[in-house]
């Protein structure tokens, strides 16, 4: 009896499912259908970048699974992002394109931030910004010609902007407060797409927007010279396609005006961020780290990516990673300036 009881019992254990630790990364993946969540509306370079990814990373994660895209905008990003970090299971199913100013808002202790991005497990990024360029971009038959027209005049601009937090929001209150530029800052368009829109019916003038992300989503009007370029942030040096734009840094000779634009810019470093929830299990979030880098350097990938004119010059995560600490660095008054500064009373 004693055998038969110890035979049961082996024989029992031997057909009981595997936990789901116990899983390898191609079982847990094959068949299996991954959400990438987009924290935009359509159109603009986050959901380029996003589809763009959605199309190629199956092809590199163990197991192939079907990669499905989930729109989840709001906040300029922080709805998708505090999801992704507390609600989100925890289990390599989903992951997430983040705005890059994300990050930055929890340095800046942000309230509405409910997550340390360090804890989160960090892709990587499409884009190091090495051929891109932040740019206050405007109607092409608006008076000014340069961005010092809207310094010290009675020439002004409407500009568009997310939600506290988002890039363009951000580095348009900047250019207001600290550059000194007559700039009117219209918050609460969910994208680059409609704002564009409204810039074709002249309800706003222009608005901050990525050299390659215009020409990626707004292709026509680029190439058509329907909008112009002011000023770029991103960069120390001019955009070689457009030497007579000048940088953020060549408007200001103050060392602290200095340190805050170089604070502010330190996202586009990791301009378009991929990330998944904190903790997963690590042989799943190597998986998907080691996917992300294996597709950035495939030749289908990056034919596609020329198509759309997104520039590839991907970092890891934890290039990523150090880049966020590296800005949790900065002294806390130059933190603390740039929130004053580019906060969303600040109008």
């Amino acid at each position: 009896m004693r055998s038969y009881s110890r035979l049961l019992a082996v024989l029992t254990a031997f057909f009981l499912p595997l936990p789901v630790q116990a899983q390898s990364v191609e079982t847990f993946y094959r068949g299996r259908t991954v959400t990438l969540i987009i924290p935009t509306s359509p159109a603009g370079i986050n959901d380029i970048s996003g589809r763009l990814v959605s199309r190629h990373i199956g092809r590199f994660i163990p197991g192939n699974p079907n990669i499905v895209v989930q729109y989840n905008p709001g906040a300029g990003g922080l709805v998708a992002a505090n999801r992704i970090a507390n609600t989100i299971e925890r289990d390599g199913a989903t992951f997430s394109i983040m705005q890059r100013a994300v990050p930055q808002l929890a340095i800046q202790h942000d309230p509405t931030v409910k997550f340390d991005p360090l804890t989160l497990t960090w892709l990587g990024s499409l884009s190091s910004y090495a051929d891109d360029g932040y740019l206050l971009l405007v109607n092409a038959d608006h008076p000014a010609k340069t961005a010092l027209d809207l310094r010290g005049s009675t020439m002004r601009a409407k500009l568009g902007a997310d939600q506290p937090g988002s890039t363009n929001s951000s580095f348009a209150y900047i250019a207001k407060n600290v550059l000194g530029l007559n700039i009117d800052v219209i918050r609460g368009y969910p994208g680059a797409a409609p704002m564009f829109l409204a810039m074709q019916g002249h309800e706003l003038d222009g608005q901050f927007i990525g050299y390659n992300s215009v020409r990626a989503g707004q292709a026509n009007l680029w190439n058509n010279k329907l909008v112009k370029p002011l000023l770029a942030f991103g960069r120390s040096t001019r955009l070689k396609e457009l030497p007579d734009v000048p940088t953020g840094h060549e408007l200001t000779d103050d060392p602290k005006k200095l340190a805050l634009i170089e604070f502010a810019e330190m996202p586009f470093f990791m301009a378009l961020p991929f990330v998944a929830p904190p903790q997963l299990p690590p042989e799943r979030a190597k998986a998907l780290q080691d996917a992300f880098m294996k597709m950035v350097t495939d030749k289908a990938f990056l034919e596609d990516a020329g198509k759309v004119n997104i520039d590839i010059s991907a970092i890891d995560g934890n290039a990523v990673k150090q880049l966020i600490e590296r800005a949790s660095a900065t002294p806390r008054d130059v933190v603390d300036l740039y929130s004053q500064m580019a906060g969303p009373d600040k109008n």
